[in-house]
Formats: structure tokens, C-alpha cells, sequence
């Protein structure tokens, strides 16, 4: 019965492992030594939109079963983009999903969602948690403008 026990605490310590591993982490910040929370900085670029990179921080609490629902996004422009991109994409007022990392293994996600405002000819760029935390769903919002690039139409 031990080792039975052993394997499965195991399997969940495989789990939670391969949970924090991401392609796109390109920042980790340690919160302290008396801490078990980190701050892990992600680096997305729009698969679409490939001219946008947006990086998203986030909470990991590397022992827990759910890690914190607070994000933060900021998204700019990194290379061209193009009124064939633009086309491309998801024009409703619910946009697309461009982006979706596991914050649990209760069902748990961040996501980033991606639409478009065609009065302002920006696009914006939201995170979010799927999971309600103390009453409310965290969220961070930011902007790219087309304005200067060859998507912007007068």
C-alpha cells in the first residue's frame, strides 16, 4: 500500500513539473527564500498577428494544487503587420483564444484572448483567469494600435 501511495504522490509531482515547464517562459523571479511563489514571465507571439508579442506574468506556487488567478499582459509591436493579418482573424466581439496555460488541476486556465476594435483600429489583448477568486475573475488588458503600420486604414 506504501508504494502504491509513493507512485501516485510521484505521478502528481511528474504533473505539477511538466505544468511549470513552458516553451515560453523567458523570466522567472524568485518572491524569496521564504516563499514558494515565483513570478513566471511568458513571451507569446500572436500566431496570427505575428507582428505582436505580448509577455504575460503570472503567479506559480510551485507546491500548491492551484496557483494564484493574477495576471498582468503588455503587448507591442514587434515586427510587421499586415492588412492580410488582420483579415485573417477573428472579428467578433469575443475574439480569438491565442494563448491558454494551466493554472490547476481543478480546470483552472489563464488565457489570452485577442479582438479586434475596428473604430480604433487597435488590437486588444486580454488575459484571464477561467476560475472565480474571491468574488471576481482577475483580468489585464492591453493595446496595440495599427496606426503607423501598413494594416492602419484611413
Amino acid at each position: 500500500m506504501k508504494i502504491k501511495c509513493l507512485k501516485v504522490l510521484v505521478l502528481i509531482s511528474l504533473s505539477f513539473t511538466m505544468l511549470a515547464c513552458s516553451d515560453s517562459e523567458v523570466g522567472d523571479v524568485s518572491l524569496g527564500i521564504f516563499t514558494t511563489k515565483d513570478i513566471k514571465i511568458d513571451a507569446l507571439q500572436d500566431p496570427i498577428v505575428t507582428g505582436v508579442t505580448c509577455h504575460i506574468s503570472s503567479i506559480e506556487a510551485n507546491l500548491d494544487l492551484s496557483d494564484p488567478s493574477d495576471s498582468s499582459i503588455a503587448c507591442r509591436q514587434t515586427g510587421p503587420i499586415t492588412a492580410q493579418m488582420i483579415k485573417a482573424i477573428d472579428k467578433s466581439p469575443s475574439g480569438d483564444v491565442v494563448f491558454k496555460k494551466s493554472k490547476s488541476i481543478f480546470f483552472k486556465n489563464m488565457k489570452v484572448r485577442r479582438i479586434y476594435d475596428p473604430k480604433s483600429q487597435s488590437l486588444m489583448y486580454v488575459s484571464y483567469s477561467t476560475k472565480e477568486t474571491s468574488g471576481s475573475f482577475k483580468h489585464s488588458l492591453s493595446t496595440v494600435p495599427l496606426w503607423g503600420t501598413s494594416a492602419y486604414s484611413e
